[in-house]
């Protein structure tokens, strides 16, 4: 054929194949290849999923079992695209037996619409018994993407129990680690939030959604695909070796998501980012990936930008417990398990890795102990250098360089301004509400609790004992609880007792109080309860099981609930109403009963504190209350993603208005713990995905110093709150816990003062006022007499900078000023509620606990103030807890400091010494004493009250005098001689 024949016939012959070939792909939607799939049997078969187990031929766990799980979204026939080049084969050819799980698509089974995510990774756990029983062999459990999601998940679910390992292909753990496209993190979370609560619970996803929204993720890599297509359209040769693969990633690899699954991963996974902090939800069980602990191996695409290596590497933060290796593939998220560098690289790297893990075999040399680094917001892990050597061609051709830039530009710009006010946006709305509550505004803990369950129904209220309760299980409970006390004969405005530990029914039976518009009243178990009693004047205590026969003892009328409907009270039984076997079917509910009454002049909560070596009221109206609660959640910068655990006592006011009352607020997650300890604090804070713990004064001691507890960074603690936390055991926490921080609160009982160490840069420092909360002032005090000091006009004079006054709080103006409220304090008119507390406040605006105003120590020489004295006291590394205290000699008292040890440590009198130098000579203790244990109230509260009875210390080496001549502490040897002048007797 001479030239111009070529000339025509070439470009002729070109037409007629692209014509053929593309006839074809219209007319079978692709090229036939010629090619087979894998055979297999399908051993298991249920409406949720088929099992399948490849290559039948060879016996049952000849060789040993893997069981690969698909992608929520993908066909299970990912792993087996192409014989010679998928998981199916290759394995196959490398000695390892294959399982695959097919969900396959919700459509085509009754009930496929409604399947949740816990239901396919209950399907998975189930899988691994079937496939261990089928071989006898423990198994190794892998996915890829949101497979391997699953894989972690159960693993975690079932202990890996009868796991050799867990392997996974481009599954993000951290998710907020590695958006697509560089999305701000605070602005995925609102969107899977949003998506979640309005979009997939009323729709599911279709299969032609599922593949728009792959392709979506990489629109550079599918436009181009296709483009390549058409321009090789004529060479079915050249098409052919790629054609399985386009087929399943552009029409056959999709199967549609139900939309609950759906929305659960956006909420749990997304929104929350559960993977990293622990406490998802699989069946109202509490699943952390800390409970993984066989050997973990992730594959990592060095330019995958579905599954970023930032997200990939947060297995290793996740997992702490688990031995995690990792391997590099330079491919991006499909090209891990199919396609050529599948076949080269990631398939026989996997039969390498189970040969070894089965003891048959050396460690591959391509896999090695992952590292997890901190990474920045914008960090993916996806190397500058690798992204643009795997997508420039790409970029260039179908002119999206400028396009991607300039989404990168705009998303960068917009994400510091999103992260900057993201705390803002959480806040302004709490702060506004409390700026509008009225004495007549209807607000209360039911009501706020009740908002929580109609906006999130399904959502998580509380954790207790590894599982999770949710809003609409706990409105019912709670109203279960309210019928129950209508039955027995509780009223609006009625002040019941509630001796309860802190557990679900403590907590129902509060609410339920609330709900029903009557007062509860807090009494502390283990207090003087008869005391309690006389104080308050209540005839009706709600009791738990085990404090019920003490409330028999006090009040006529108990009312026991908890401990479940078959707990045996036994002679009990006939002295109580046991509100668990009332039928709340059959009570008459009056006509007067309307939920949640409360408004916030109503009187909500009476709490029973001990103060000096009496019992005190504290009223809490419903706007104290939520004072408290919203300022928490506003200081804190708590919300729905954060897991509080409740350690504060509910009878304590941090747990009643900080903690339970801040998580409330915020929509946060309560996490109640049966008892305070260590081991089960570690397990329970994995669990839960715990963010933020509450305490009350030493609480902490005995986790801080138990050895067989060791947290590292990768805890999810963020944040410590609560009041009275020793300076000594708060730096003590901060070392263990690092780099939590901890929030430390004080919120009077009189008035509306709230302040809050929000910086936490200054131990033992309580902070400053919290937005919407009472002014505050500082007034001059005189500790001695018990009375204001005016200036010559008779206004009360302002305290200066570092001198010790009564915090007041600027009394409303919306409200007749309350008893004890007292006006014309700095100008005339003005209304101030003084608290009980003597403050000081130094150069930088933050204010400092001095004491209450009854347990000033009225010395020879002048006031000493406790709190300033323990403080400085705990900064001696060897003390474990102090108190200080008065002990009456004559018309005086004798300033006495008694500390603990820690055990192993000494303390000597120069420590002491050096240490108190920070207080002005008469502000020192006048004796400083050891004590095998200072004594601790039911809230933790150091309690000198046992001491002080003892009287003054007899001498010895463990008791010090403080020496004025000298300036120093030393050894008191003759108690009476160093006690002249301190007692001036009559």
């Amino acid at each position: 054929m001479d030239l111009n024949a070529l000339l025509v016939t070439t470009p002729l012959q070109r037409i007629v194949a692209t014509a053929q070939n593309g006839l074809d792909v219209l007319r079978y939607g692709g090229l036939d290849t010629g090619r087979t799939s894998s055979p297999y049997d399908v051993v298991e078969r249920t409406s949720m999923y088929r099992l399948r187990r490849y290559f039948p031929e060879h016996p049952a766990g000849a060789r040993p079992p893997v069981i690969l799980i698909p992608p929520m979204m993908m066909s299970s026939d990912v792993y087996d695209v192409t014989q010679d080049k998928g998981a199916a084969g290759v394995l196959r050819d490398n000695g390892i037996e294959l399982w695959v799980i097919d969900f396959g698509s919700p459509a085509a089974v009754e009930g496929g619409w409604d399947r949740t995510l816990a239901d396919h990774i209950v399907a998975v756990d189930e899988v691994v018994d079937i496939v261990r029983d089928y071989t006898g062999r423990d198994v190794h459990l892998g996915g890829y993407s949101q497979g391997g999601m699953f894989a972690y998940q159960a693993g975690a679910y079932r202990h890996a129990k009868n796991l050799v390992s867990v392997l996974a292909f481009g599954s993000p753990v951290d998710i907020v680690a590695g958006l697509p496209f560089g999305i701000p993190v605070g602005l995925a979370t609102k969107s899977a939030d949003f998506l979640a609560d309005h979009v997939f619970s009323r729709l599911a996803v279709e299969e032609w959604m599922a593949r728009v929204g792959f392709q979506l993720l990489d629109p550079v890599k599918t436009v181009k695909s296709r483009i390549d297509f058409v321009r090789q359209l004529h060479d079915r040769e050249a098409l052919l070796p790629r054609e399985p693969q386009r087929r399943f990633l552009e029409q056959e690899g999709y199967v549609p998501w139900s939309g609950p699954a759906v929305a659960e991963l956006l909420k749990q996974f997304v929104a929350h980012n559960r993977m990293m902090s622990g406490g998802f939800v699989i069946r109202d069980q509490l699943v952390s990936l800390n409970d993984l602990t066989c050997p973990v191996l992730a594959f990592v695409g060095e330019v995958d930008d579905i599954g970023q290596p930032a997200a990939v590497r947060g297995i290793k933060r996740a997992a702490p417990r688990s031995e995690v290796f990792e391997t590099s593939v330079r491919s991006g998220h499909f090209g891990l398990v199919v396609g050529n560098q599948a076949a080269q690289h990631t398939w026989p790297t996997v039969a390498e890795w189970i040969r070894w893990r089965e003891g048959a075999g050396e460690q591959p040399e391509q896999v090695h102990p992952m590292v997890y680094e901190e990474h920045s917001s914008t960090d993916t892990g996806v190397s500058t250098q690798a992204r643009v050597l795997h997508t420039a061609a790409s970029a260039i051709e179908v002119g999206a360089g400028l396009t991607r830039g300039a989404v990168g530009l705009a998303t960068g710009a917009v994400r510091g301004g999103i992260e900057l006010t993201g705390e803002a946006a959480r806040a302004l709305p709490r702060l506004a509400r409390l700026g509008q509550i009225q004495p007549r505004t209807r607000i209360s803990f039911a009501e706020v609790l009740a908002e929580q369950a109609k906006r999130s129904p399904s959502g998580i209220c509380f954790l207790f004992e590894g599982r999770a309760h949710t809003y609409d299980a706990v409105t019912n409970r709670i109203d279960h609880v309210v019928f129950g006390l209508i039955d027995a004969g509780v009223r609006p405005a009625q002040h019941v007792g509630v001796l309860m530990e802190t557990r679900p029914s403590g907590l129902a039976a509060v609410a339920a109080l609330s709900r029903l518009g009557a007062v509860a009243v807090l009494l502390p178990p283990g207090g003087d309860l008869a005391a309690g009693v006389a104080l308050t004047g209540i005839d009706t205590v709600v009791a738990d099981p085990e404090h019920a026969a003490d409330a028999v003892e006090a009040v006529p009328n108990v009312l026991v609930l908890g401990g479940g409907e078959d707990r045996d009270l036994g002679p009990l039984a006939e002295r109580v109403i046991d509100l668990e076997h009332i039928d709340h079917a059959a009570v008459r509910v009056p006509g007067w009963y309307r939920p949640n009454p409360g408004l916030a002049r109503d009187l909500a909560f009476v709490l029973v504190v001990g103060v000096g070596s009496a019992l005190t009221p504290k009223y809490v109206t419903n706007h104290r209350w939520a004072l408290s609660a919203f300022g928490t959640a506003t200081a804190a910068d708590l919300d729905s993603g954060d897991t509080m655990y409740c350690l504060a006592p509910l009878h304590h006011s941090a747990g009643l208005l900080v903690s339970i009352g801040g998580a409330v607020a915020a929509g946060s997650r309560i996490a109640l713990s049966r008892k305070l300890d260590p081991d089960l604090f570690y397990e329970e804070v994995y669990r839960y995905g715990v963010t933020a713990v509450t305490y009350t004064w030493t609480m902490m001691r005995e986790i801080v110093d138990a050895d067989s507890i060791a947290f590292d960074a990768n805890h999810p603690i963020r944040l410590f709150i609560g009041s009275g936390m020793p300076v000594g055991l708060w730096r003590q926490t901060l070392e263990k816990f690092r780099p939590a921080k901890i929030l430390e609160f004080y919120a009077s009982t009189e008035g509306d003062v709230v302040l809050a160490n929000v910086k936490a840069q200054k131990l033992g420092c309580k902070g400053r006022p919290v937005p919407a909360t009472a002014d505050v002032e500082l007034a001059a005090y005189d500790p001695l007499t018990g009375r204001l000091i005016e200036d010559e006009r008779g206004f009360v004079k302002r305290c200066a900078d570092d001198e010790i006054g009564l915090l007041l709080g600027r009394a409303s103006s919306d409200t007749t000023l309350p008893i004890g409220g007292i006006g014309g304090v700095f100008k005339a008119g003005d209304a101030w509620m003084p608290t009980e507390n003597l403050f000081w406040r130094d150069s930088e605006g933050d204010y400092w606990l001095a004491d209450h105003k009854d347990t000033v120590i009225k010395t020879v020489h002048g006031p000493v103030f406790t709190q300033p004295v323990c403080d400085v006291l705990d900064e001696i590394r060897g003390i474990d807890v102090s108190v200080c205290y008065g002990v009456p000699l004559g018309r005086h008292d004798v300033a006495v400091a008694a500390v603990s040890i820690v055990p192993g440590r000494d303390v000597a009198a120069a420590e002491v010494t050096e240490a108190l130098r920070g207080l002005l000579p008469a502000e020192r203790p006048d004796l400083v004493r050891v004590v095998d244990e200072v004594p601790l109230s039911p809230s933790f509260r150091p309690n000198p009250r046992p001491l002080r009875e003892q009287g003054l210390p007899a001498a010895g080496d463990r008791c010090w005098y403080y020496d004025a001549r000298e300036g120093a502490y030393a050894e008191l040897i003759d108690r009476d001689d160093a006690l002249v002048g301190l007692g001036d007797k009559p």
